[in-house]
């Protein structure tokens, strides 16, 4: 990696977080596969720790969450049978988002399971300073796992979305047709004026254009769930201190005023290790 000049380094960053697969940021950067992945490992390590070490102590007052699927190796039905297990098939990144900041303080890799969400919302709430506005959609484990995480200390609603049937034809990839919103508030007092996953499926949907591996119907997905870790962590990185959000004019680490300043591609980089 050292024989790698940073202006290249700039360049393959650049390439990941504007949504370019692995294959294409070589063909465009004139860097081979597994230097792009190196790099992609040492700067998503790089990312995680730091906004891990920043993202404490926020004063945050309406939070959203929400889970997006992708999946490793295979699909679900497609895994043999001698890898079964976490890191195959399918992967769930659960997000929660600062609805006034725009700030994602937390994401957790896993399944979809109560264990996943338990550990997701516990490192959630040791994020947070003061008590918050929670709304997730209506799955059923963020019930106990916010239960458990914060108890009382916490204003907490679900939005549950009412499906009708699949669009198209039999057989093709059609999602359900939402016909309907249902609000039950399940702990505290929830402003219902702010009771919504607007912002953290619209984040849903950035995740989804700015990272190649979350694209739906390709064959551009993670082959390892180590990289989709380092990819996701990456992806925020710049998401929260590089990229300006347009309804804020700023950044939302400068919203939410973890940043001074703009970053660029290459403060990211200064994160790695001499």
């Amino acid at each position: 990696m050292n024989r790698l000049i940073r202006e290249k380094q700039v360049r393959v960053i650049s390439c990941l977080v504007e949504g370019n697969s692995i294959r294409a940021t070589c063909r465009m950067t004139g860097v081979a596969k597994g230097t792009v992945l190196k790099l992609l490992a040492d700067v998503g390590q790089a990312c995680a720790e730091y906004q891990d070490r920043m993202f404490r102590g926020l004063v945050c007052k309406r939070i959203q969450c929400d889970e997006i699927w992708a999946f490793c190796y295979a699909k679900e039905d497609h895994v043999p049978a001698n890898k079964r297990g976490l890191g195959y098939g399918d992967v769930w990144t659960w997000t929660a988002i600062c609805a006034d900041t725009k700030l994602v303080p937390s994401w957790y890799i896993g399944g979809r399971d109560l264990c996943t969400a338990q550990k997701f919302v516990k490192d959630l709430a040791g994020r947070l300073k003061d008590r918050v506005q929670l709304t997730t959609d209506g799955h059923r484990a963020y019930l106990t796992a916010v239960d458990r995480a914060f108890g009382d200390n916490i204003d907490y609603s679900q939005l549950v979305k009412l499906y009708g049937p699949a669009l198209g034809k039999p057989g093709k990839y059609s999602p359900g047709e939402c016909c309907g919103t249902k609000v039950e508030p399940v702990v505290g007092n929830p402003d219902p004026r702010h009771i919504s996953t607007s912002f953290v499926e619209r984040q849903n949907l950035t995740m989804r254009m700015g990272m190649r591996r979350f694209t739906r119907l390709t064959n551009a997905f993670s082959k390892k769930v180590e990289n989709l870790a380092h990819a996701v962590a990456l992806h925020f990185m710049h998401y929260n201190f590089v990229r300006i959000h347009q309804s804020l004019r700023v950044t939302p680490a400068m919203k939410a005023g973890i940043a001074n300043d703009l970053w660029e591609i290459e403060d990211i980089l200064k994160l790695l290790p001499n």
